[in-house]
């Protein structure tokens, strides 16, 4: 039995910010049993749920000199789905409405929950041949099994891997304040180790020290060896690119399934959606002020509202886009220009355009399930999600080529009758709005091709199964089997 710990900061159902929990929480279900043993660790945020909280099961506890000071560390349990799940507990670095907040004290309480997951190991009698740790809150794990834990004979063969979820978030202070945060010696500071440009850098350290690296995409892994989406790594990720794979996201079928979505007006699948699927899209309209007309063609966005996900381009073009036949309903919060945007062009063009500025789970599943289209015109996107859950549920996303969205969206060929949506190359307001447009001209004039093309969409397989059998053969490469 080969035994794996996933290290993260956040992980579906007990705490989420966004992907990196749906893939933490969701991924080690999907192993062979018979083969691995998947665990999770976490830290025990307060910010969690209480009826999490109160049924977690304390295992152990003990002291850890960090800071010069002796600190608590609380180790719990909590079996969710078959997986388990430990938890470390510090009540003073974990407390918070959210588990992120401040940079610094965030350094400071990454640094100390990763000294202390290594550290709990042995008290609990976890021994995993794999450490895969995830983002740069883990990315001083792969540093730490080189430095202080390498000596220790119950760390000497483990092995680690450090996925990258989205490159822009590195965890960057200043290298005097670093050293002291994680207690390792200059030797770790050079430009060929934790140092870049001048500053000390977490998940530099996870890309250099780890035994292997992963990302989300194909695409997105030779994207991040050029400058343009490196983010000041791409010199690193190229000297490691015979260590870099790129393993495309998946999501629960289970939860994202219109034949069974407790959340939807109408159930439907492949066979009944001509039918059924329609019926979702005049509820919403009603329930959104929006004209009630089953026939117009309806846009979804779900979406966190910054400039990575493309809204310049969507606040460019959204008054030429009001003038055609289609309705847009958009969810979720942000960068209040964006906010403010979208808030604009409900009262603008109300009864075309519905600005929800929150973010509900059950709004989203709805959304998908009334919608025709889903745009997505990211900048970058390390894999994307919201796009396999709209080709769940028959929605044809319109996405730019890049990262993720490009593995996953196979763009409509009119002549060769194949396609699951439509996409466009160049970051260019017009570029999209022509896509758009092509995608109403099908909706509209040919019917029967759109209807095929979703055909083809619900067919599409992005569920986990296909990504766990990619990570169990890069698992069995690096303990050597």
């Amino acid at each position: 039995m080969k035994k794996i710990l996933f290290i993260a900061s956040e992980a579906v159902p007990f705490i989420k910010t966004g992907g990196l929990a749906d893939v933490v929480g969701s991924l080690p279900k999907c192993f062979d049993k018979e083969y691995f043993d998947v665990r999770v660790m976490l830290p025990k945020y307060l910010c969690i749920k209480e009826s999490f909280r109160n049924d977690m099961k304390y295992l152990n506890h003990f002291y850890m000199d960090y800071l010069g000071q002796s600190r608590y560390v609380g180790i719990l349990e909590y079996v969710y789905e078959g997986i388990t799940f430990y938890f470390i507990d510090n009540e003073s670095y974990f407390c918070g409405s959210k588990p992120y907040g401040d940079w610094y004290c965030d350094l400071e309480k990454f640094a100390f929950f990763s000294r202390a997951a290594l550290s709990s190991l042995p008290v609990i009698g976890f021994q995993p041949d794999v450490v895969h740790c995830h983002d740069w809150q883990t990315g001083l794990i792969p540093v730490f099994l080189k430095d202080k834990f390498h000596e220790g004979e119950f760390f000497r063969n483990m092995k680690s891997v450090m996925t990258i979820h989205n490159l822009k978030f590195q965890g960057v202070w200043d290298v005097k304040t670093i050293k002291e945060i994680t207690g390792l010696s200059s030797y770790y500071f050079a430009p060929d180790k934790l140092e870049a440009y001048k500053n000390a850098n977490y998940l530099k350290g996870g890309i250099v020290f780890a035994d292997a690296v992963t990302t989300v995409s194909n695409t997105y892994a030779e994207e991040i060896k050029t400058p343009f989406y490196g983010e000041g790594l791409d010199g690193l990720l190229c000297a490691r690119s015979h260590d870099l794979r790129g393993i495309v996201n998946g999501i629960d079928y289970d939860s994202f399934n219109p034949e069974t979505d407790p959340y939807i007006t109408n159930n439907y699948n492949a066979t009944t959606f001509r039918k059924e699927k329609i019926k979702n899209k005049i509820r919403l309209q009603k329930d959104l002020g929006l004209e009630e007309d089953p026939k117009a063609m309806m846009i979804g966005i779900v979406s966190r509202l910054t400039d990575q996900k493309g809204f310049d381009l969507i606040a460019y073009i959204m008054d030429e886009l009001c003038q055609d036949a289609v309705q847009i309903v958009a969810l979720g919060t942000g960068e209040e220009r964006y906010e403010n945007m979208f808030r604009h062009f409900d009262w603008k063009y109300h009864g075309k355009v519905s600005a929800q500025i929150y973010y509900d789970e059950a709004m989203s599943h709805r959304i998908y399930a009334a919608s025709d289209a889903f745009l997505m015109p990211s900048l970058f996107e390390p894999c994307g999600l919201s796009q396999l859950m709209s080709l769940r549920y028959g929605t044809l996303p319109i996405v730019r080529e890049t990262g993720g969205l490009k593995d996953t969206v196979e763009p409509y060929n009119e002549f060769e009758g194949t396609g699951t949506g439509f996409s466009f190359r160049n970051y260019n307001a017009h570029e999209m709005l022509y896509t758009i447009r092509n995608a109403e001209r099908i909706f509209y004039d040919k019917k029967r091709e759109w209807n095929k093309m979703v055909d083809r969409a619900m067919a599409k397989d992005f569920s986990w199964n296909n990504s766990a059998r990619q990570y169990e053969e890069m698992y069995n490469w690096l303990i050597g089997e």
